[in-house]
């Protein structure tokens, strides 16, 4: 075909495939199959690679994402995005209306009530119909530019059809429905990948990623509730913008409830509360918004929120339920936890059928007994835990549970001694080979802040247990590919194998693995006490790990006393030791390499010809407190603050690997603010205490000194 062809064609195919995408993802109406749809997808693909020029940047072909970024841009909101004050009661939702009509002199004002979505906020601009660019909240008046990503997300419409505006700009959330969150956490686990905490956390995560084909693999999803630039079309209710958002097929908040009075918005409210489980995504509350936009202007703004809107966010949702049974977890640390067996219930949309109940002094202070009726609630709408008891429900005879009693005084999970340490609540299993214990260190072990080992998660790392394949988390090291391809996942009834392919990523990235930083290799070894941070500051103060196992400063730090300063004793007081580490760190970390285990590591780490070295190795900071070549910001304070071009773990790392210490809040003793856009109070903070404002290109600089 010639040039005129290949364009109409590659015109007629993307608005053929974004009315079969707007079918099936927004209406639900799909009238070809997924065959019909990947053929056509597959002609435009070539049509585009044959004649690049005609390719639009709204290509259908671009919901597949792009090459990786180098960074995401900033840039300004037109309009400020600001956030919306929440209440938190029936009498704060009253104040909040009655300053409505206040405000505007009515004794009823038209609101809509409808759902608060736990997403990530976002506004789309659409420029003459094509979607040109999108943007992250950011703080309000920057955020940053996430086109490509955006573009990944199905039921985000590319191109409006019909009469679009000269601009359109539409806010509204990013999120990922619960289900498919659910089947990706599993999918993920299974693969051996780590699972994310909530659908929140992965919308945020998927979001930052600087390769958009990644982000296409993330069951994304986008609903809008508000606007900010429109230029070419006047609007003058917020009927008319969702009617608008109908028209242009964007997908819009729902269900909307309209009311007048406060009487009818509370009715809205509490029937929101009721349906709000039943929606596909994450809510805990409710927005109501004046209706009409010249009322709007009329009541204005703060400096943060709007006057004319409030969420009312609602309290946890507690139920009844009987405790039938307790039973007893082992954790990484050996560790014995009693869980609650409940009868199932529906809890802020989901059916918990198990509870923590921490410990055992936990227990008796609740006087937590079995038959009980107890109250459940979400901490935070999503870690199901035992309220109280309700003791006019008790049947009669019901026992005390203890929890030593109840396994006979021996660990669950290998039968070892347990033992309760002088001034700690928990019991804990104390065999190192104990093999619930091993499968939660394994997980600790490869994880991303630890040795970075894929292809281990939960059902993994206890399989390989259970399977004899590994007794000590140094066994990773020796496993072969050929043994993992036959890794059996499942059950002997229906087997599911691991595979040779998820076998080669494991083993690869554990060859990788040997040659981390100390401070990876001590975080890994799951310690307690011994935390990301204080492992850091260990590998400061010694070069290798047979160094860290010799050491002359562990002992003698782990045997301060209360009241004691680091600063008086004549060993420490040269290395200026940070508070994370002090003598009860010292001493988990003393004991451990001391102990039988700690032995046998060093042992089998020779064997294997691992030994890790210190990347922030400085002892003792050169005269003026000033780092060395390696680590120029040895004995530096820094706060991060702003938007950035990477993530927040990314800058601290970097950070650390010159040798600095990050901490979340400003004060005298903060050496740097590290600043990106916005910055807010902690800027102000740093300038009114003096305390020197630094860019990323400033930082970078500090490593190329």
């Amino acid at each position: 075909m010639n040039d005129a062809e290949a364009r109409a064609e590659i015109e007629r195919l993307s608005a053929e495939l974004e009315k079969h995408n707007r079918l099936y993802y927004v209406d639900a109406e799909p009238l070809i199959t997924d065959r019909e749809y990947d053929e056509l997808f597959r002609d435009l693909e070539l049509l585009e690679a044959r004649y690049p020029d005609f390719a639009s940047t709204n290509s259908p072909t671009r919901r597949v994402g792009g090459e990786p970024i180098d960074g995401f841009e900033q840039r300004a909101h037109d309009v400020p995005m600001l956030s919306i004050d929440d209440v938190f009661s029936e009498g704060e939702l009253s104040d909040f209306f009655n300053r409505l009509v206040k405000g505007l002199g009515n004794s009823t004002i038209p609101v809509t009530i409808e759902p608060k979505i736990d997403g990530v906020a976002v506004a789309l601009h659409y420029i003459k119909g094509q979607l040109d660019f999108a943007i992250t909240r950011g703080d309000g008046a920057r955020g940053d530019v996430i086109t490509e990503n955006v573009r990944t997300i199905r039921n985000v419409p590319l191109v409006l059809e019909g009469d679009a505006p000269d601009w359109l700009e539409v806010r509204g959330e990013i999120f990922m429905p619960n289900e498919k969150f659910a089947a990706m956490n599993t999918a993920r686990d299974e693969a051996g990948l780590p699972v994310f905490k909530n659908p929140r956390n992965a919308t945020a995560g998927a979001l930052k990623l600087l390769d958009s084909r990644e982000v296409a693999k993330r069951p994304l999803e986008f609903i809008a509730h508000g606007f900010g630039r429109i230029d070419g079309l006047a609007l003058e209710s917020a009927d008319e913008f969702f009617a608008l958002l109908e028209t242009f097929k964007i997908p819009g908040n729902n269900p909307i409830w309209h009311a007048s009075t406060f009487e009818e918005i509370m009715d809205a409210v509490n029937e929101l509360d009721v349906k709000r489980h039943s929606l596909p995504y994450g809510t805990d509350g409710a927005v109501v918004k004046v209706v009409n936009f010249a009322d709007r202007d009329g009541l204005g703004f703060t400096s943060r929120a709007p006057r004319w809107a409030a969420a009312f966010k609602y309290p946890p949702e507690q139920k009844e339920t009987v405790l039938r049974a307790v039973t007893v977890q082992v954790g990484r640390t050996g560790k014995l936890t009693p869980v609650a067996e409940l009868d199932p219930v529906l809890v802020s949309g989901t059916t918990v059928s198990r509870a923590t109940l921490h410990n055992q002094d936990e227990i008796d202070r609740k006087d937590v007994r079995i038959g009980d009726t107890v109250l459940i609630e979400k901490a935070g709408e999503i870690i199901p835990a035992v309220v109280k008891v309700i003791p006019e429900k008790r049947p009669a005879g019901a026992e005390k549970f203890d929890l030593f009693q109840f396994v006979s005084g021996v660990c669950p999970s290998c039968g070892s001694p347990i033992e309760k340490e002088e001034g700690f609540v928990a019991w804990k299993c104390v065999n190192f080979s104990c093999p619930a214990k091993m499968a939660n260190r394994l997980k600790q072990f490869v994880s991303r802040k630890a040795l970075d080992i894929d292809g281990v998660g939960t059902i993994v790392a206890e399989k390989l247990v259970e399977r004899g394949l590994v007794s000590s988390p140094l066994d990773l090291f020796e496993l072969k590919v050929e043994d993992l391809a036959e890794l059996n996942l499942g059950t002997d009834e229906a087997p599911r194998m691991y595979g040779a392919k998820n076998g080669t990523k494991l083993v690869t990235t554990a060859e990788r693995a040997r040659t981390a930083p100390l401070h990876r290799w001590v975080y890994a070894l799951g310690i307690p006490q011994v935390g990301e941070s204080a492992a850091r500051e260990l590998a400061r103060l010694h070069r290798n790990f047979d160094e860290l196992a010799e050491s002359e400063i562990l002992p003698v730090l782990s045997e301060m006393k209360t009241g004691q300063r680091k600063e008086d004793n004549e060993l420490l007081s040269e290395f200026q030791i940070a508070g994370e580490v002090g003598p009860t760190v010292a001493g988990a970390m003393k004991d451990y390499l001391a102990s039988d285990e700690g032995v046998e590591l060093r042992s089998r780490m020779k064997a294997l010809g691992i030994d890790p070295e210190s990347a922030n190795y400085l002892p003792v900071a050169t005269a003026g407190g000033e780092g060395s070549d390696s680590n120029p910001l040895a004995g530096k304070t820094i706060v991060i603050t702003g938007t950035l071009s990477a993530p927040r773990n990314e800058i601290k790392e970097r950070i650390a690997m010159l040798g600095g210490k990050v901490t979340g809040s400003v004060s005298k003793n903060t050496d740097f603010l590290l600043s990106g856009e916005g910055g807010g109070s902690k800027r102000d903070k740093a300038e009114s205490l003096g305390v020197r404002i630094i860019s990323e290109e400033e930082l970078m600089a500090f490593s190329e000194t």
